[in-house]
Parts: C-alpha cells; sequence; structure tokens
C-alpha cells in the first residue's frame, strides 16, 4: 500500500493512496513551490483502529515559525527525537527539546517551530481516546473520570523524559506496537494507553499549562463548555457545575489554563468554526451563529484575535472540502528537503 504527496484544495498533503484519507502537511509559504514529493513516513493503515503513527525520517519541523495556529479533532502525542524549539498554545510559549513528550488535547489551538538553525525531529500519535479504551471500559465507568475530562478537553503539557520515564516508556512502546503491527498489537497499544493516561494523571503541577490532577476541579466545567458551546451560558453556570463561587473558579480557571473561562470558551468556539469553514459550505453568518456568537462583529473580532485573519480570509487560504477528512491530523510543518 502506497502513499504520496499531491495537492488538495491549494494545500500540500499526504495521501494514503488505497485509503483515500489524507494527512494535512502544513508548509510554510516560501517552500510551496519547492514542496518534497519524495517524503518518507510510517503511517499505521488500519483504519479501524482508532490511533495513527505518524513517523519516518523526513518529518521534521521547521525553524519558520509558521504564524498560525491550527487544531485537532483527536488527542495529539509527540515525541521529540532530535534539536530543540517552542510550542506556542495560543500566546503561551513552552521550550521543548529532545526526548521531551507531548501531549495536546483536541480543541487546543498550538503550532510548533524548532530553534534557529535547528530541523526537530518527531514522531507523533493521533487518537480518539475515548474509543481507544471503549474495549475495555466506558469513560464515565473510570475511576477519576472527571480527571480523564480534563486532560481530553482544553489540556497540554511538555514532559521531559528524564523526569518522566514512566510515561517516555509507554510513549516508544506504543509507537514501536504501532511501527512493527505484530499479532495482537491492539491489545498491546491499548493496554500502554492505559498507563500512559494513568501517569498522566499522576503528574505533579506544570505551571500556567495546567495539571491533570488540577484540572479535575474544573473539568466538569470544560466537558460543558464542549458541549455546550453554542448556548448562552454565563460564568455563574460554570461556577456552579464545579460547585465553586464565581470568584474562586475564575481564580482557580486561570491558574490552571493559563487563561480565563470566557477566552477559553470563545476559543473552543473558534476551533469548532474552522471545522465548518473547512468542510462546510455555509455562509460565515451562519456558522458564527451556530457556534454562539451573538453578532458577526463579535464572531469576526474573536477569529482574528486567535486565527490572524479574518473567517472568511482563513476559508480563503484552506478552501473547503466536505469529502475529505483531513481536519483529523493536520498541523505539520514539514521544511523542504535540502539539494
Amino acid at each position: 500500500m502506497g502513499s504520496h504527496i499531491l495537492t488538495l484544495n491549494g494545500i500540500y498533503v499526504k495521501k494514503i493512496a488505497c485509503q483515500g484519507d489524507y494527512l494535512w502537511v502544513d508548509t510554510p509559504p516560501m517552500s510551496l513551490n519547492t514542496a518534497v514529493m519524495t517524503y518518507s513516513a510510517v503511517c499505521s493503515r488500519d483504519w479501524d483502529f482508532p490511533i495513527r503513527l505518524i513517523a519516518g525520517d523526513d518529518w521534521h519541523i521547521s525553524d519558520v515559525p509558521s504564524g498560525v495556529l491550527h487544531f485537532h479533532n483527536c488527542l495529539e502525542i509527540g515525541l521529540c527525537e532530535s534539536d530543540s524549539g517552542k510550542m506556542d498554545f495560543a500566546g503561551t510559549v513552552l521550550p521543548f527539546k529532545s526526548g521531551d513528550v507531548t501531549v495536546v488535547a483536541g480543541d487546543v489551538l498550538h503550532t510548533t517551530w524548532s530553534d534557529p538553525g535547528c530541523s526537530s525531529k518527531w514522531r507523533y500519535l493521533f487518537t480518539d481516546a475515548e474509543e481507544l479504551l471503549r474495549p475495555f471500559f466506558a469513560i464515565d465507568k473510570l475511576p477519576n473520570t472527571r480527571l480523564l475530562s480534563g486532560l481530553l478537553n482544553g489540556w497540554y503539557g511538555i514532559f521531559p523524559a528524564a523526569d518522566n520515564p514512566n510515561l517516555a516508556y509507554c510513549v516508544r512502546q506504543m509507537m514501536q506496537e504501532m511501527a512493527d503491527r505484530k499479532l495482537n498489537y491492539e491489545i498491546s497499544v491499548r493496554g500502554l494507553f492505559v498507563s500512559f493516561i494513568t501517569e498522566l494523571m499522576r503528574q505533579p503541577a506544570q505551571g500556567s499549562t495546567g495539571t491533570p490532577m488540577g484540572s479535575m476541579v474544573i473539568a466538569p466545567a470544560l466537558t460543558y463548555i464542549n458541549n455546550h458551546y453554542m448556548d448562552n451560558f454565563t460564568i455563574c453556570d460554570l461556577a456552579d457545575v464545579c460547585n465553586m463561587s464565581q470568584s474562586h473558579f475564575r481564580r482557580v480557571f486561570h491558574e490552571l489554563m493559563g487563561i480565563g473561562p470566557l477566552e477559553h470558551l470563545n476559543r473552543t468556539r473558534i476551533t469548532k468554526a474552522c471545522s465548518l469553514l473547512r468542510m462546510t459550505d455555509e455562509s460565515i453568518l451562519t456558522i458564527g451563529e451556530q457556534v454562539g456568537f451573538r453578532s458577526m462583529s463579535s464572531f469576526n473580532r474573536h477569529f482574528a484575535e486567535a486565527m490572524g485573519c479574518s473567517p472568511s480570509e482563513w476559508r480563503r487560504s484552506v478552501g473547503t472540502g466536505r469529502s475529505t477528512s483531513i481536519l483529523k491530523y493536520n498541523g505539520w510543518l514539514t521544511p523542504p528537503r535540502d539539494k
């Protein structure tokens, strides 16, 4: 089963030839005319198994910041294999280095670039955590289910391997199992993922990114926002579901997430709007209303703050493709190979 690079709606994508599924490759503007057509990569190809491995000698990240935030509709687990750089989580910039494990929930806006003169190499896993765990147990039946909900909504972290050897081991083993695809590898990956999630839950405090254990106290609010972002509700409603006063809720939310609850709500609405802008032909006014903005001016203002351009400009830059699934695996920044 082969794979190759092609263009789709003006964007370079990696197509898994026999399956018709796509991986979006975000290439810097200056490299579009010289985009490499010979990328080699390992991509898991069991399309009924809800986890994907992306790896290979050519999966490097440029030292040129793209300036464009992106998001995924699934959990991203990254393993930096060389060099160092920065990750920008909508204004919160954190450093990474070789050996670090990164974890980014599906609704978190972010972008990544390497340090000057570097081209950091990465491997990634993308997964629907609930579907991956389902054969073992339903999410709502898990111990500390509120804690897990906090991990899957609005959360991110960077974990040095030296400080988190068990976490790094689980990630490396999952990636190896996905690459080898030996007998019953699905069972092994699911077991390793349970260990991985458990290690995340045990992490100590990590500053403004929030922590798994800390996020447990605001998990009901994160879940409520993810399920009701299109509705009109108040900070008081969010505080109530967490059994906190408004003032205490605002303080704790900001300490854990690095932003306030209203800003997080607006970012969630923007990520949902991006999906609709790309995957549907609905008008911008309709999309703004569908994701919860009460006026066009409010939608345009918050969209520009998050994405650096207007909704119409963003839609023109990425095109629309209702029949594609490239949103599932976007965000790659792959520099052209030196000739």
